[in-house]
């Protein structure tokens, strides 16, 4: 009796231990359940039921709560008022999210292309034995470029394009190349180089660097091995069998040097002619060979690995030649053949631009493309072609699917002797004309190569070339110096055995009126300074309101900042032998940037007559004369000055590049429109 006892206790305890309370009612207490005494505890049906629980809650009429458990909150959830605010705020998300996408696809659908930083800015090429020595040597130097980046960033530089600086034996100003992986010691260390490129990249600038692929010197490694038939470096260069008796050798055929004489070399080691398009110390690199190829973009990726920013590739017009070996044609056939000795004497049809030349140029720009993937770090690429004619030279932009530069650099007026309003007329219409659509143009007024502007054409014409270069559409490239006007020095007392005419628009920039015009500290310099460094010095005119380098830096302010400048149509509304006139203009952008520049003696020129419905009155923005600055100026007749440019402006919304009469006159590059509401670019006009 006792055990059944127990029993019963024990169940009804663990009855009472097994109510949960579930949440939905609170501070209650729970009755016990009772036992029924007319049935039996033992009956297993019984224990079976009573061990379960108690039945399910019944849940209806009970109001929602705070922690309400998930039968109460589906209860009320399915009710009307609960659930249609609910629907409504979900499909407005949903349309919300679904605009959103749209708006950016359709943005980004309707964006121009945003402006690369080569086609942001100018670029500044700089000689480097020529602009800044630290070391007082003579020689300017890496480290130089480095103290005067302040000065660079000051024109609004974009991108500074520095000339051969490889390991040389200094023939031919460092075309012939020892070894293109290292620094020659007169600019310093590849410590140096790295630091120099370290600091540009600080600045926010950019620098790319000068690349001869053609040839190399007579000294590099390559060249040694090949004249003794080492391996594979045996077909490195140009050999051919020739006659060499008494000194005298007569060449495989009578292609002719750049420099004049026969093209073609005997090597005594070896037996046989070497071909060079140069001078004798710079043999031509036989591109025919893969394994010269390769070794050409290792050191392309030599140099991107270091994390400069693009090349300038020279000479790539010589890169191939005809493997015939014919003779190429006289320009004058009664020429005694014997008496043929000047390049220019010849048609070089057999040794420049050959088929395949360009298929090595864009193996050149494949390779620079896997170091651009990195966002922010696009490769540049450019060539040169010196004396290609417009048709030749463009071809160098590539084919609508197949790039090859970025642009080839524009040298045509550089090589300028004369200036009149048709001479530039001209030499802008066949670039535009002939650029391939979308395209970016450049244009320089100056190089190491050519006369410096100010020893061509004259002084006078310094500010009216740098207002042409600034308000050009495309991308400016200044030669060091020319901000400042200088000009070549008199082919007196060289130190250098080369040709002294290619030499003298190499002289030292001009930095201040001490000593050696601030290039050196030291008892020499490698050339002479020019004479006139006392007034044409940097010093000098950053401190002169009226000066050639407060011009250059308000012409790349506004290039900088005007997106009728840098992003707008260019037309061509006139040209006499006397002066140029274009517009910059923008659609959306309801004002007008008309440029004057006036090449010829006094005048006093009509604007009305063009019939271009200009107002009476037009703002000067600039001008190469100071006191018309900021000025206005009456268009039925302007007062202009030999070498006097005006860059003025006028509000209107009849952009010329819209009507009919001026669409052919009417160039640019990459499209794009403004919109004032938004103040973004749009491409969709």
């Amino acid at each position: 009796m006792d055990e059944d006892k127990g029993k019963k206790n024990s169940i009804r305890m663990s009855m009472k231990g097994c109510q949960t309370n579930n949440g939905f009612l609170q501070n209650e207490d729970i009755p016990e359940l009772e036992p029924d005494p007319s049935s039996s505890v033992d009956d297993p049906q019984h224990q079976a039921v009573s061990l379960a629980g108690p039945e399910k809650p019944d849940f209806q009429g009970v109001r929602p709560y705070a922690g309400m458990p998930k039968e109460v909150l589906f209860q009320y959830s399915g009710q009307a008022r609960y659930r249609l605010p609910r629907e409504i705020l979900f499909w407005l998300t949903i349309v919300a999210v679904l605009l959103l996408i749209g708006a950016t696809v359709a943005i980004i659908a309707i964006s121009p292309k945003c402006l690369d930083w080569w086609q942001a800015g100018p670029m500044y090429q700089i000689y480097p034995r020529s602009f800044k020595d630290s070391d007082k040597d003579g020689n300017g130097d890496l480290k130089g470029i480095q103290d005067k980046l302040d000065y660079i960033t000051a024109l609004n530089i974009k991108t500074i394009w520095i000339t051969s600086f490889y390991k040389s034996s200094l023939k031919d100003f460092r075309h012939g190349v020892e070894d293109f992986q290292e620094i020659d010691p007169i600019f310093g260390t590849m410590e140096d180089f790295e630091n120099l490129l370290a600091a540009i990249h600080d600045k926010g600038l950019k620098l790319i660097i000068d690349f001869i692929p053609n040839h190399t010197s007579h000294k590099h490694p390559w060249f040694e091995m090949s004249r003794t038939q080492t391996g594979k470096y045996t077909d490195y260069y140009v050999w051919r069998d020739c006659t060499h008796e008494n000194g005298i050798t007569i060449p495989p055929n009578n292609w002719l040097s750049v420099y004049g004489n026969s093209s073609w070399h005997f090597d005594e080691v070896r037996k046989q002619c070497y071909y060079h398009q140069f001078t004798k110390e710079q043999p031509d690199l036989n591109f025919r060979n893969p394994d010269v190829q390769e070794e050409i973009k290792e050191i392309i990726q030599f140099w991107l690995s270091k994390g400069v920013d693009g090349f300038s590739f020279n000479a790539v017009k010589f890169l191939l030649e005809a493997k015939d070996l014919r003779d190429e044609i006289q320009v004058n056939k009664s020429q005694n053949p014997d008496t043929v000795t000047r390049y220019s004497e010849l048609y070089h049809d057999f040794t420049t631009t050959q088929v395949g030349m360009h298929d090595i140029v864009r193996s050149f720009r494949q390779t620079m493309d896997q170091y651009s993937r990195e966002p922010g770090r696009y490769r540049f690429m450019g060539t040169e072609a010196n004396a290609e004619s417009i048709d030749r030279t463009v071809m160098y932009y590539g084919l609508p699917f197949i790039q090859e530069a970025d642009f080839p650099f524009n040298n045509y007026f550089t090589a300028l002797h004369t200036l009149s309003g048709n001479i530039v007329h001209e030499v802008i219409l066949s670039w535009m004309e002939n650029m391939p659509e979308g395209k970016w143009p450049n244009w320089m007024i100056g190089g190491p190569d050519s006369t410096r502007l100010t020893s061509r054409l004259g002084n006078q014409y310094v500010n009216i070339m740098n207002m042409l270069l600034f308000t050009l559409p495309g991308t400016p490239i200044t030669y060091y110096g020319e901000e400042i006007g200088m000009r070549d020095i008199l082919a007196t007392n060289l130190n250098e055995s080369y040709d002294t005419s290619t030499l003298l628009s190499k002289s030292p920039m001009q930095w201040d009126n001490s000593s050696n015009a601030g290039f050196s500290e030291g008892n020499h310099t490698w050339l002479p300074t020019n004479s006139d460094y006392h007034t044409v010095n940097v010093h000098v005119q950053k401190n002169e309101p009226s000066s050639a380098l407060k011009l250059y830096q308000d012409l790349s302010l506004l290039h900088a900042n005007e997106l009728l400048i840098s992003r707008g149509w260019f037309c061509l509304l006139s040209n006499d032998s006397h002066s140029v006139v274009y517009t910059r203009e923008l659609d959306g952008i309801d004002r007008v940037f008309l440029v004057v520049l006036h090449f010829g003696e006094s005048t006093l020129l009509n604007l009305q007559e063009m019939n271009l419905g200009l107002p009476t009155k037009l703002r000067v923005r600039l001008s190469t004369n100071p006191a018309s600055k900021h000025s206005d100026v009456d268009t039925g007749g302007i007062s202009l000055e030999k070498g006097e440019g005006l860059i003025l402006e006028y509000d209107t919304k009849n952009l010329l590049h819209q009507q009919t009469a001026f669409r052919d006159k009417c160039f640019i590059s990459n499209r794009a429109c403004y919109s004032s509401a938004f103040d973004i670019l749009y491409s969709v006009c």
